[in-house]
């Protein structure tokens, strides 16, 4: 039996009287695209913390290649090899695009305070680990003719799939994609669809939290609908687009009618 890549059991997250998530369960597999949608406010980010060790759940499981990383540190669960972006871009603007690719190891690399300060064979070392693994990334995903090019410079679509890329350095086992698509015109939203497919065929896991609806459907193979902190359909993208309670959550009763 295949060990889910990502599996929450029961999980809750309260704030005082509020429940952000209500005994939310899932199981995300190896390969696949796993998407989680909802209107605003539905939990979906706080849902997103749990799973990556942002928030320690009220009650609750969060498995990672079968192993409880409940209430773990983000950095601990990150070094495990599950990467994440979040909603806003958070490139150095003013480092070209392989500079902050090269960012991205630093959990893999060897080199000390001193070690830095003395530029010797173990930051050498590291420093061409980085170059060419960054390269590497670039090339494998279609970024390389903007190696050389400042962050800052680059249309926001492609920012983003710069930001994707980096998290690609911890050679993670899962990647979580917060709101990917938030402030994209339409041919960027397909262009990033296209490259989140693309991604998955090169043989990694995804999950993706959104609230745009038809993003999700071109582009995940399952999706999990979550409306005031509650699960209210999962399953294929067919499934949930003709669920009547994931319809009414979008639309409203009225409308749906």
């Amino acid at each position: 039996m295949n060990v889910p890549v990502l599996k929450a059991e029961d999980v809750c997250m309260y704030y005082g009287g509020l429940k952000a998530v209500e005994k939310v369960s899932m199981e995300i597999a190896q390969g696949d695209i796993f998407g989680i949608i909802g209107p605003n406010g539905a939990g979906k980010t706080t849902f997103f913390n749990v799973c990556s060790g942002m928030e320690h759940p009220t009650s609750g499981k969060i498995f990672f290649c079968g192993e409880d990383v409940t209430g773990m540190k983000p950095e601990r669960v990150a070094a495990k090899g599950m990467a994440r972006t979040f909603q806003n871009i958070m490139l150095f603007r003013y480092m070209s695009v392989l500079e902050n690719i090269k960012i991205g190891f630093h959990l893999q690399l060897k080199t000390g305070f001193m070690s830095a300060i003395l530029r010797n064979k173990t930051y050498k070392a590291d420093e061409q680990f980085t170059l060419q693994k960054g390269q590497e990334i670039l090339q494998m995903i279609g970024l390389a003719e903007y190696a050389d090019t400042l962050a800052g410079n680059l249309p926001y679509g492609i920012q983003r799939k710069v930001e994707i890329a980096r998290a690609l350095a911890l050679n993670p086992k899962i990647l979580l994609l917060d709101e990917p698509a938030a402030g994209m015109n339409p041919n960027e939203t397909n262009s990033l669809s296209e490259f989140i497919i693309k991604l998955n065929n090169l043989g990694y896991t995804i999950a993706i939290i959104e609230h745009d609806m038809k993003f999700v459907m071109n582009t995940c193979k399952k999706v999990l609908v979550l409306n005031f902190g509650q699960k209210i359909c999962e399953g294929a993208p067919e499934i949930v687009k003709n669920n009547k309670e994931v319809r009414e959550a979008y639309f409203g009763k009225g409308l749906v009618m």
